[in-house]
């Protein structure tokens, strides 16, 4: 069954809201990131104490736990919760099934907390609203004393605009450890987001234990060193850094990061890179590759290596094998299995793959790497799961099941939403915060290129003008991409992704009504003073300051 873009729960209720339901003139009192469909603002505060019961539905339970649990530790207060048809004021989750799913009514008065949602997932949403009314305080690790949790009071109705809201993180080409990819799950949760594409294989590193083949990662997680400074096509020009940069997720890692996830309504959407960026499969089992009378080893520059996989069946059984094991790790419906920049000269140059094609009937090498990727999809469907590549998988032919990525522009997704596939809309232009963030590049640590600043990233429209009102159904929504050539560590990733991505979060989210620019400058001061107390690393746009 196919995902469809929601319809704002606000426009189901009441229709668009006017400029008196909000109050523009206290940004602070209301900086909720993503913007409602509909924020009325009411007299007074609910204050928050050691004393406050959350009553939720059965539905809800976890969800109510999970908020309790985030209190904890800036509060010190062990919150209580119990069954609806307990006594006592305080926050109550009711479920409403007249509600879209991850929609979700927020009423806050000097009594008590009221939510009412159809879903987990609103429940979760409305709570994330909460929290954001609450001081900024409220996302330290530890208590916090003398603050007063105090809600102002509200009434807000809630839906996001598309399904899929989602940022990627590129493991291949710099290791990121478990714990901060947990923390940029966590992040991704209190923006609404609910999409994390986890890059998982790349030319320079696979970072994925797959127990059938231990070579994957006893060989292919480790480079000797890395280039250093801005990549060169010369190699006899390159420099490298003489360090062996090594890392992988072992299975109960990924376990651990898919069940933290699943508790923050995020769905982990693995990738598994083929035919192409294939170099460290090759270096790890020579018998994959297209050149077997080489092994190159681990890539140790960036670029594209021209190392692809050889497209033969005991190839296509391997891979199979190991998406088997990816499969088990992860539950999601969505498998990206990549696609992008297969470079096909070695396909060219090799006789026997010039025969493969000739032997399935093929035209050109185009079409063999949609042969390939068509065994995946049939497998992935076989097993009840999505396959999704980057839009190059449109060239050759579009496997049956396929949702596309589309990076290259919008045309790979307006081609594919036309021939009635699913998409999300990826864009370099807009999504890809590896790019700089100011035009003075000198001020800012070296990246791949392009500018891509908070105005542009908040201005991204992911639905195409071009697409009617039934082929825009398979826009599914967007996301955010963060590729690492140029981002060594997770502090600079936090760099090079905030404040974007929450730019991102509500162009995602909000409908196109509710997008305002400057209004979101308005309310921007006080989430940095959250990301603050988050303790992430992001870079502070010009003029904007934090506020408590």
């Amino acid at each position: 069954m196919r995902l469809r873009i929601l319809i704002p729960a606000a426009l189901l209720f009441r229709g668009p809201a006017t400029a008196a339901q909000e109050a523009p003139e206290e940004p602070t009192r209301y900086a909720v990131i993503p913007r409602p469909a509909v924020l009325a603002a009411r007299p007074g505060h609910y204050r928050l104490s050691a004393r406050t019961v959350v009553r939720t539905d059965p539905a809800f339970r976890a969800v109510a736990r999970r908020f309790v649990l985030d209190l904890a530790a800036p509060t010190g207060f062990d919150l209580a919760v119990r069954p609806l048809s307990a006594a006592g004021a305080g926050i109550v989750l009711r479920r409403d099934r007249t509600l879209p799913a991850e929609a979700y009514h927020l009423d806050v008065t000097p009594g008590g907390v009221t939510v009412r949602a159809a879903d987990s997932a609103g429940a979760f949403y409305a709570l994330e609203s909460v929290k954001q009314l609450l001081p900024p305080a409220v996302y330290r690790a530890a208590s916090v004393p003398g603050v007063a949790w105090e809600v102002p009071a509200v009434h807000i109705e809630d839906a996001p605009r598309f399904p899929w809201r989602g940022a990627h993180l590129d493991a291949g080409r710099h290791f990121m450890p478990k714990e901060f990819v947990k923390k940029y799950v966590d992040l991704l949760a209190r923006h609404k987001m609910n999409r994390f594409h986890w890059h998982l294989t790349e030319d320079q590193g696979w970072r994925l234990e797959i127990t059938k083949y231990p070579r994957l990662t006893a060989v292919g997680s480790c480079r000797p060193h890395t280039i250093v400074g801005r990549h060169v096509q010369d190699p006899a020009k390159r420099s490298y850094d003489g360090r062996p940069h090594c890392g992988f997720y072992a299975q109960d890692d990924v376990r651990e990061v898919v069940a933290y996830a699943a508790e923050r309504m995020v769905t982990v959407v693995p990738e598994i890179e083929m035919p192409g960026h294939a170099q460290a499969a090759v270096a790890a089992y020579p018998l994959l590759s297209s050149r077997p009378d080489t092994n190159p080893g681990v890539y140790t520059a960036w670029g594209v290596s021209p190392f692809i996989l050889n497209p033969t069946d005991s190839t296509v059984a391997f891979m199979q094998d190991v998406l088997r094991e990816v499969l088990a790790l992860f539950p999601g419906p969505w498998i990206h299995i990549g696609g992008d920049e297969a470079i096909k000269d070695q396909w060219k140059g090799n006789p026997a793959i010039q025969a493969r094609i000739r032997e399935l009937g093929l035209t050109d090498e185009h079409e063999l790497q949609s042969w390939f990727i068509r065994q995946m999809d049939r497998f992935l469907t076989a097993h009840g799961r999505r396959l999704v590549g980057w839009d190059e998988i449109l060239e050759g032919g579009l496997a049956e099941n396929a949702t596309v990525m589309s990076w290259r522009g919008m045309a790979g997704g307006i081609a594919a939403a036309r021939a009635g596939h699913d998409v999300v809309m990826a864009p370099g232009s807009h999504t890809y915060f590896d790019h700089y963030q100011s035009q003075d590049q000198a001020r800012e640590p070296l990246a791949i290129g392009g500018f891509t600043n908070l105005e542009k990233a908040y201005g991204f429209e992911p639905l195409p003008k071009e697409l009617t009102a039934a082929e825009a159904r398979h826009v599914l929504g967007a996301q955010g991409q963060l590729w690492t050539e140029y981002i060594p560590d997770p502090k600079q990733l936090e760099y090079m992704a905030y404040p974007r991505l929450v730019a991102l979060s509500e162009a995602v989210w909000s409908a196109p009504a509710r997008r305002d620019y400057p209004h979101f400058l308005l309310r921007l001061p006080r989430h940095l003073a959250r990301l603050d107390a988050l303790d992430v690393n992001y870079r502070r746009p010009e003029g904007v300051a934090p506020v408590p």
